[in-house]
């Protein structure tokens, strides 16, 4: 069967999520909806573009117009996995389910027992070992680091366990080694987190330091193969943006590109557009989630939905007829829930081609595999074992 579309652009719109799931009160996030509480705390977005795609229908509580001809197909997707971290909602739009969620220690920050093994392991002390936004642990913690040589340890809402150190005065490589260590130790099933992160800084003191450009991901590789790996074994292209890559812990890709921001993130979206290739470009915009989520700031995740739909309406023209751009999210993260973790809602999803004529409501999907389903129908690869496709609804 000939391929529908040539090219597909998946971008995650990172814990934009769009009201609770049915077992919200499991999660203790029953109320979460991460736009539509943006809204209700600071006001009407100034998105026109996702607003001609069709979100305002997709969602009402975003205050949007809703079209009477929308741009795109749209609907919403439950996340049928347990848990609402990064990796699971990821790995499970490829194809996967997760029964078991990853570990995380939020509240808790790592057990005495792996922290006294990682100091002994690495020859480092450890300070922190709390759940801390990674510039402000710097600032806590970096001057103390750079005289004392101790391994800043730290957590976030997500699986992962961070390592920050000085590149200049501890060395990258020596960071790295103790990365690999703290990864071989968090391999144990009650420590077994997602990610262990390198985090290196740079700068003299307090109120200068600033994160490089050279972390380094330690992730769990999935534990089947995914739709990725359908694609790139079936000789198509498969690009990563942002911090797929690490969340796939390389599987399944075949060209990775680094980001700095999402305003980065979609001008090397907007670059890709302009080449040619068959396959997949796979985004992750994360400062949704790491800069106004986890920090609850309502006002500043407006501010970078805003900015995003900018950079959308420069996409948009670059995309051929037989080119198809899924946007979507990954979990939620209402910067105006308590605490600071993930919310557990639905994904949205919209689809859009120039060759759509009639474009409009899809189904709720009943997992994120819906996604990854439609895309492998779209390449005529191997179908993931979870997951329904929509692609004959595209038309």
């Amino acid at each position: 069967m000939k391929m529908k579309f040539k090219r597909v652009f998946t971008i995650v719109l990172d814990s934009v999520g769009v009201g609770e799931l049915p077992d919200a009160h499991a999660y203790n996030d029953e109320g979460a909806d991460t736009l539509g509480n943006i809204v209700k705390a600071t006001g009407p977005l100034t998105m026109p573009t996702m607003e001609k795609l069709g979100l305002g229908n997709l969602h009402a509580p975003s205050k949007l117009k809703v079209m009477e001809y929308p741009l795109a197909y749209y609907g919403k997707m439950e996340e049928a996995s347990l848990g609402k971290d990064t990796m699971t909602g990821h790995w499970e739009m490829m194809g996967l389910y997760i029964d078991k969620p990853f570990l995380t220690f939020t509240e808790t920050g790592f057990s005495k027992e792996l922290i006294d093994e990682l100091e002994e392991r690495t020859g480092s002390k450890v300070v922190g070992n709390i759940a801390a936004s990674g510039t402000d642990i710097i600032e806590q913690y970096g001057e103390h680091h750079m005289k004392t040589g101790d391994l800043i340890v730290y957590t976030s809402a997500d699986s992962v366990l961070q390592i920050a150190a000085h590149e200049e005065t501890y060395g990258l490589e020596r960071l790295y080694q103790a990365c690999e260590i703290a990864r071989e130790l968090t391999m144990r099933e009650d420590w077994r987190v997602g990610r262990v992160i390198a985090r290196p800084f740079i700068g003299p003191r307090k109120g200068e330091f600033k994160r490089t450009a050279n972390r380094h991901d330690y992730a769990l590789k999935p534990f089947e193969a995914t739709v990725l790996d359908a694609l790139k074994d079936a000789q198509y292209d498969v690009i990563s943006i942002g911090k797929i890559n690490d969340i796939f812990d390389g599987e399944g890709i075949t060209q990775s590109i680094k980001t700095t921001s999402n305003d980065d993130g979609m001008d090397k979206t907007i670059e890709q557009a302009q080449i040619p290739f068959v396959g997949m470009v796979f985004v992750n915009l994360v400062d949704f989630d790491a800069l106004w989520g986890h920090r609850r700031n309502p006002q500043g995740y407006k501010e970078e939905l805003e900015r995003f739909d900018r950079k959308l309406e420069v996409l948009l023209p670059l995309l051929n007829t037989d080119d198809l751009l899924i946007l979507t999210s990954d979990h939620g993260n209402d910067p105006t829930h308590h605490g600071t973790d993930h919310t557990r809602e639905h994904a949205l999803v919209m689809y859009y081609s120039p060759r759509f004529t009639k474009p409009g409501s899809l189904p709720t999907s009943k997992t994120f595999a819906d996604l990854g389903a439609t895309i492998a129908d779209n390449f005529n690869v191997k179908a993931p074992k979870h997951g329904l496709s929509v692609l004959n609804l595209l038309k």
